[in-house]
């Protein structure tokens, strides 16, 4: 369903659950949708509702031309306006990547409407300012390259970078699902994603980790060294935190290793609900 903010609509999809169900919102990661999590929907452990959103830009949510629509101030804007339009109290956020920047941002904002987090293959930012401006440079430059070719070459592009190449290995079926997902999105929405919210152009978040007090898990694969020793470095920084790596997995776990990622994420919310 299509919900109407101040300032964009944003797609949410949900299933029936029980009263007083713990509400888990999953974010997607740049190019992904809403669809990505589909596939855990019945599975959570029963007390929890799962709810998956469409980011601004992406999916079946508004594609705004203004890049600052897109920014971590306005998509933390954006989720706390859908949270109360829900009538939810305190969530649980689940992101990977770019949706774990946006769990982060939003979490060091709203503190108080958080009852878990759950990053997955994600970081808080580049601190360097030198590194920052020349990430900002290559994300603003693949900006333009979005608006100016096929989405299909993008996608092709993107699909081929080694941060994502241990999804290879998955069956043609399943990569080929994964390809057609990302070729739904809009060039102007990913274009604008990286314009406003680029991890060269997010703030850095590493100076503020350590005012998160809810139960963290973070995720990450083996096979991605680089998320490895990032989500190593921010579990030392929070303090309820627990990282986890998935043997034989690349930057998107949940898609290379679902069964395991379930298994992850079923213990984690067990755990926190017996805390409760």
């Amino acid at each position: 369903m299509k919900i109407r903010l101040s300032d964009v609509d944003i797609n949410v999809e949900t299933v029936p659950s029980e009263e007083g169900a713990i509400p888990v919102i999953f974010l997607h990661g740049f190019t992904g949708s809403f669809s990505d999590w589909q596939f855990l929907f019945q599975k959570l452990p029963r007390g929890y509702t799962p709810y998956a959103i469409d980011l601004v830009g992406h999916g079946k949510s508004s594609i705004p031309s203004d890049p600052s629509l897109y920014s971590a101030q306005a998509i933390t804007k954006q989720m706390l306006e859908l949270i109360d339009y829900l009538q939810l109290d305190k969530v649980i956020l689940a992101g990977y990547s770019m949706g774990g920047r946006a769990a982060l941002a939003f979490a060091l904002e709203h503190p108080h409407r958080l009852k878990g987090l759950i990053l997955e293959s994600s970081t808080a930012g580049i601190i360097d300012e030198s590194q920052r401006q020349e990430r900002r440079a290559s994300d603003f430059s693949l900006a333009d390259f979005i608006e100016h070719n096929p989405l299909e070459r993008f996608v092709d592009y993107w699909m081929n970078l080694p941060l994502f190449a241990s999804q290879k290995k998955l069956s043609e079926e399943v990569y080929a699902g994964i390809r057609q997902s990302k070729m739904k999105n809009s060039p102007r929405g990913l274009a604008n994603s990286l314009r406003g919210f680029s991890t060269g152009i997010m703030p850095q978040m590493w100076d503020k980790l350590q005012a998160i007090t809810c139960r963290t898990l973070l995720i990450s694969g083996e096979l991605d060294a680089k998320f490895t020793n990032i989500n190593a470095a921010i579990s030392r920084i929070i303090r309820h935190s627990v990282h986890e790596v998935i043997e034989g997995s690349g930057h998107n776990t949940h898609l290379e290793k679902p069964v395991f990622f379930l298994n992850l994420l079923y213990e984690y919310l067990t755990g926190l609900l017996k805390e409760s």
